[in-house]
């Protein structure tokens, strides 16, 4: 078996991360190695040191991930590395590392993806022959704040770029009012959005690229059948289950009011972040909410299971929905707000239901609840989606066509060689 060598270009990267994103390109790279390609991971540990409060872990900065090699950057001076890249588009610090790193692999394919603290647009050039990607976890090519949450109080409908960056404390980046971003794309052979919706807010906010599709996938699963929960459930009372950051932007705000007289189920919380003491503060007094804190992932299973449904409220655009798919991996039926990717989601998978009010979503939670059958038969519809759309079998091959796309424009005959061999075998 022929074997390619690809090197992943990112910001974050685990343990130095945050959110779903950095697993997501810890499974892709994985996955990859499973293939038996050779996989280098590279990353910046100067942005997680500047944004995370507390320690950052302690690991070596050449290490090994389940076989993936992880190469971790770093400053002595981490703030200004970061805001140099921040301000200017491009590598400064690490430059001529990336460089160096880059040449010394003699990589096959290069895939960048969150690239706004390790180095910016002035990156991608930095790929030479390769076969290269960019893969669009947030929508950072069109939004410098990568959410499109404006003022950081509304959805974007139109740019106000300097005064939204200001409002998140952030300095403008200036480089965006020129053409850099557009010329640096130049370098990049395929650009990859996580879902229908957000390639088409890509072109909305301007991007004259072209997108692919791809979206995440998670484990392929131990069985075909859906999973029925195991053991005892973790609350005494029915629940309806949250996972995530706990964010303005994640919605809850909206859907903790609803359990102060909706006293037949427990709200259940799992996840931190900057705006918990707020909904907090929110719940005081209301015994049906229940805050977890952050919990091992391995935790997060029997909570799943045990939920009539797992709530997914947010009401900014996400450019996919990972714990859509978490929960019907767990036969979970999912209430989504009816905005984004999630209608995408939900319709391909029939396997939960869509909100925008909260009038709307207490009628669907009483359904869910109610009705033992009709939440089966979602489950069920989930379940079976997840095993077809979601897994690592289903999605990697579309990634490395896409890999193999690329390179017959590109003219790569060593990559489209290996790939074919690897179909053969």
């Amino acid at each position: 078996m022929s074997t390619l060598r690809f090197c992943m270009l990112t910001t974050f990267y685990p343990p130095h991360s945050f959110g779903g994103d950095a697993i997501g390109i810890q499974r892709l790279s994985r996955a990859l190695v499973r293939r038996g390609h050779h996989v280098t991971v590279v990353h910046d540990t100067d942005a997680y040191a500047v944004l995370h409060r507390g320690p950052s872990p302690e690991v070596p900065d050449h290490d090994d991930d389940q076989g993936v090699e992880v190469r971790r950057l770093h400053s002595s001076a981490p703030m200004v590395s970061t805001l140099l890249t921040q301000q200017l588009g491009r590598p400064v610090v690490n430059r001529k590392r990336i460089a160096g790193l880059l040449a010394d692999g003699r990589y096959d394919v290069v895939n960048f993806h969150n690239v706004s603290l390790i180095g910016g647009p002035g990156l991608f050039q930095l790929a030479g022959e390769a076969v290269s990607l960019y893969m669009a976890h947030e929508h950072w090519l069109v939004c410098p704040m990568h959410v499109l949450w404006r003022h950081r109080r509304e959805r974007c409908t139109g740019r106000e770029c300097i005064r939204c960056a200001l409002a998140y404390r952030r300095p403008p980046q200036l480089w965006r009012a020129t053409g850099y971003l557009e010329h640096e794309l130049q370098h990049v052979d395929a650009i990859i959005a996580m879902s229908e919706f957000s390639r088409d807010k890509h072109a909305e906010f301007g991007l004259r690229r072209s997108m692919e599709v791809l979206p995440y996938f998670l484990p392929d699963p131990e069985s075909e059948i859906t999973p029925v929960p195991v053991g005892a459930s973790p609350r005494e009372r029915p629940y309806f289950f949250f996972a995530g950051r706990l964010e303005k932007i994640k919605g809850l705000d909206d859907v903790i009011p609803i359990f102060r007289s909706y006293r037949d189920a427990d709200l259940v919380i799992a996840g931190d972040g900057e705006h918990g003491g707020a909904l907090r503060v929110l719940a005081n007094g209301m015994p049906n909410v229940v805050f977890l804190g952050r919990i091992p992932p391995d935790a997060l299973g029997q909570y799943y299971q045990h939920a009539v449904a797992s709530l997914v409220p947010s009401v900014c655009f996400e450019t996919f929905g990972i714990v859509l798919i978490e929960a019907f991996r767990q036969g979970t039926p999912v209430l989504a707000r009816r905005l984004g990717p999630f209608p995408e989601i939900v319709e391909q998978s029939g396997g939960g239901e869509l909100f925008w009010t909260p009038e709307e979503l207490v009628v669907s939670m009483r359904r869910l609840q109610q009705d033992s059958d009709y939440r089966r038969q979602l489950s069920t519809a989930g379940y079976r989606a997840y095993v077809e759309r979601w897994t690592e079998r289903a999605v990697v091959p579309r990634y490395l066509d896409i890999v193999r796309r690329a390179a017959e424009r590109r003219g790569q005959t060593r990559v489209l060689e290996a790939l074919a061999t690897q179909e053969v075998a």
